[in-house]
């Protein structure tokens, strides 16, 4: 029987999405797709395996009882991204770890960086340590500088010069991880001073450990062989901390199938956008697995019609506990350095801004204040309209004021009591009109059901926008010269919504202080893919693979240590070889990309610094020839404004990445223009919030769309299998050739820069909750950015 069923399973933290296809060649693929709760205990164990076994009943037409192990036999492949490594450092349900440090460092971790994040609390509270026991380890290395060096001395791996001071005390050390065994500990985290670049007593360590029953044993110069001690000591705890969780949940799920999946290939998201096999899949590299699916997913796919070149691209993920907000130019754009749950974690990661608001995110008026989360209703008890006695949500606002039509939204009905129940329409209206009584019994104001809705929706926008001015206003990037491709299962009902927000900056500045209305430049551009409510599983089918390394190097950047530094590029270069060849993967398809990462001397920022080497020339002449210096100084003066031209540039690390790219997964671009007028399938009240008024608008089907090269005008609704489309006024809709959604401004944004309205009087101030709300969240992104940059750019340590 031929294995031609290809899954690919994103499963977060509400809901689990599966993408499957099935066929041997391009011109017989039959694709399904299938969504349902990450959590429903009362109809089946695991998610992931019941997306499997649903997609094998439909593709098969052969039933397939829960109660027994899946059959694999038709399975070519399985791709996943999960949040199990993110939730299990989020609720701190970890596997008890052990850290072994250098004797006189037990609290280097505990005191970390000393960093205050929220500098006028009055109260501290240290945010819990990964580890429950710490082993101080009798041994001692010293870094040697040139003119103190003796015949003795050992060169590292960075080409540093160490001394050992006190070697390795593997009696004592042996009889104090006995104790640490004995008390049930099975996972060890080895962190010691210098071992970036002495790595030996490590090693030691390792092998002592592993012999006496250690089952998770990481080590630093292995996890992260960098320099700075505390992200290097957090990092590695963090790998022991989660990969046993995953070894252990990957356990489970594979042993619901027939021969526990042995027979079948089986892939996971790492946080850098690549693909690793099951085996490589660490905790450390795990943290960003869930929406990593997603930037891949719309950076494949986002290609807008009749452009001259490619246009930079905001990534704007909303789901129901979160809003994930990305970029892409062409490249994937990393962090090497992020803290997530408190804890600072050093590996390649996509730069995915994270805020807690979602479709999920809680409703609350507090201080008066509208304020949407950080908590969420997640799956269970779920929005008030799912009928479970739930939380007023960001869902239950979109619903009272028409945006999701209950009648034809079948994704949300999944939550309800009665799987496929209508959404409870009548329930959340009466949640909102006691909501709305008690804030206009505060306010002295006749607020209605819809406009405490839309209010609550507008401050969710502002949420949703600052992680996107981090991305782009903070690094010197014009935010509307940028697409905005939205996806997950709420953010094509908010696009116009961004999209709007986030060019009007200075409109309503002007209008509080000067009563004027001044109109600039908007976000003009908005894609969604045909597949947007399930587009992290379907960028999963078109990831690649991925090897990614590091090496420390620590030298200044100049022409005498360039040779030096080009052949340890090639060294590492061979290693990303070597390992994207024992995974099966030929060079023919394979693709090396080259970095430094250069900072100012005394300065902590580095930037991962990437060469571009001209066609036709040897890797060794395109490395040797191309200006590092250059390429980082116009980085660095773009992202902050400033040179430090005194100070010498230092290469703190190398960095070598391959990429495997199976040819399937390239997709042509629609270029055919869209002239046809669609018809509605309907009509649908819709609440407008400039009107206060609710007005019918047309709804249309996806399906019925397809392939006919259709125009729709806002205001209306276009109605996917998996999300809901808002096309609001004044923005045109496009389907193009694929089934993909092209949103575009019907008046051009040049136009709009030229329009200003005097205003005859000037406005009265009223204490207005929403407009309250909206302005703190503007006044916090401007504050937060000012913060980052001063953090990052600047030399004392205090102001750090």
């Amino acid at each position: 029987m031929q294995r031609s069923i290809r899954v690919s399973i994103d499963r977060g933290g509400t809901f689990t999405d599966v993408y499957a296809e099935m066929g041997t060649s391009a011109s017989d693929v039959q694709v399904k797709v299938i969504k349902l709760l990450s959590e429903d205990p009362a109809n089946y164990p695991d998610a992931p395996r019941e997306g499997i076994r649903r997609i094998l009943e439909e593709f098969t037409g052969i039933p397939h009882p829960r109660n027994q192990p899946v059959d694999t036999s038709r399975l070519e492949y399985i791709r996943m991204g999960t949040t199990v490594a993110t939730n299990a450092l989020l609720e701190r349900n970890g596997e008890r770890t052990a850290l072994v440090i250098t004797k006189g460092f037990r609290d280097l971790l505990y005191i970390g960086n000393q960093s205050r994040p929220k500098i006028f609390d009055l109260e501290i509270t240290s945010p819990d340590m990964l580890y429950e026991e710490v082993v101080e380890v009798n041994e001692r290395v010293q870094l040697v500088f040139e003119n103190d060096r003796r015949p003795t001395d050992i060169r590292g791996v960075s080409g540093d010069y160490v001394r050992v001071l006190d070697p390795l005390d593997l009696v004592d050390l042996r009889a104090q991880l006995s104790a640490v065994r004995a008390k049930g500990i099975k996972s060890v985290a080895v962190v010691l001073v210098h071992s970036y670049t002495f790595t030996q007593h490590e090693q030691q360590i390792g092998s002592l450990a592993h012999e006496l029953g250690f089952s998770q044993i990481s080590l630093s110069s292995e996890i992260m062989p960098m320099i700075k001690m505390v992200p290097r000591g957090f990092t590695s705890c963090a790998d022991a901390y989660l990969t046993p969780v995953i070894k252990d949940y990957l356990h489970s799920f594979c042993s619901g199938f027939d021969s526990n999946l042995n027979d079948v290939k089986i892939s996971f998201m790492q946080s850098d956008g690549g693909l690793t096999p099951m085996s490589s899949f660490f905790g450390n590299r795990a943290i960003l697995s869930g929406p990593a699916g997603g930037v891949v997913g719309y950076a494949r796919t986002t290609r807008p019609p009749r452009l001259p070149a490619p246009l930079p691209v905001i990534g704007f993920d909303m789901g129901g506990t979160s809003t994930d907000v990305s970029r892409y130019d062409g490249t994937f754009e990393h962090v090497f350095e992020s803290v997530t749950a408190n804890v600072p974690i050093r590996a390649p990661q996509l730069d995915i801004q994270t805020v807690a608001a979602g479709g999920g995110s809680r409703l609350f008026y507090k201080n008066q204040l509208f304020v949407v989360g950080p908590e969420s209703v997640r799956a269970h008890p779920g929005p008030v309209c799912y009928r479970k006695n739930g939380y007023l949500s960001v869902t239950d606002a979109n619903l009272v004021t028409g945006r999701i039509v209950p009648q034809r939204s079948t994704k949300y009905s999944l939550g309800c009591v009665v799987e496929n129940e209508p959404l409870d329409v009548e329930g959340t209206r009466k949640a909102f009109q006691t909501l709305s009584d008690e804030i206009n019994a505060s306010q002295q104001t006749a607020y209605s059901v819809e406009a405490i809705a839309s209010g609550f929706l507008r401050v969710a926008n502002e949420a949703m926008c600052r992680p996107i001015r981090n991305l782009t206003q903070m690094r010197g990037f014009d935010i509307t010269t940028h697409v905005l491709a939205c996806f997950g299962g709420a953010g094509p009902q908010h696009a116009c919504s961004i999209a709007k927000a986030l060019g009007y900056d200075v409109v309503e500045a002007y209008y509080v202080v000067g009563g004027l209305t001044i109109w600039l430049h908007r976000m003009s551009k908005v894609y969604i893919q045909r597949y947007s409510g399930i587009l992290s599983a379907y960028g999963l089918s078109l990831a690649d693979s991925v090897i990614d390394k590091q090496w420390p190097a620590s030298c200044p950047y100049v022409a005498s240590e360039k040779p030096s530094l080009v052949a340890k590029l090639q060294s590492l270069a061979s290693v990303v070889l070597a390992d994207l060849k024992a995974e099966g993967f030929d060079e023919t398809h394979s693709t090396l990309e080259y970095f430094l990462n250069l900072r100012y001397e005394g300065t902590d920022t580095a930037l991962m610094t990437r060469a571009v080497l001209p066609a036709g020339t040897t890797v060794q002449a395109g490395l040797l020839a191309f200006d590092f210096d250059t390429a980082f100084t116009t980085k660095y003066q773009q992202e902050f404004g400033f040179l430090l031209h005194a100070r010498s540039v230092l290469v703190d690390d190398i960095r070598v990445r391959g990429t495997f790219s199976p040819p399937s997964n390239s997709q042509s671009t629609p270029t055919t223009i869209s002239t046809t007028s669609a018809s509605p399938h309907a009509t649908t009240p819709l609440y407008f919030d400039e009107l206060n008024a609710w007005k019918p608008v047309p709804v249309y089907l996806h399906s019925e769309m397809l392939h006919t090269q259709t125009v729709v005008q806002g205001p209306a609704i276009i109605m996917q299998n998996q999300a809901t489309v808002v096309v609001e006024s004044e923005w045109t809709a496009e389907i193009l050739p694929n089934g993909d959604l092209y949103l575009y401004l019907s008046a051009p944004s040049s136009a709009l820069a030229d329009q200003v309205h005097d205003q005859d009087v000037a406005p009265v101030v009223v204490m207005d909750p929403i407009q309250l709300s909206v302005f703190s969240h503007r006044f916090m992104g401007i504050a937060e950015q000012m913060g980052r940059t001063l953090a990052r750019t600047s030399v004392s340590v205090n102001i750090k």
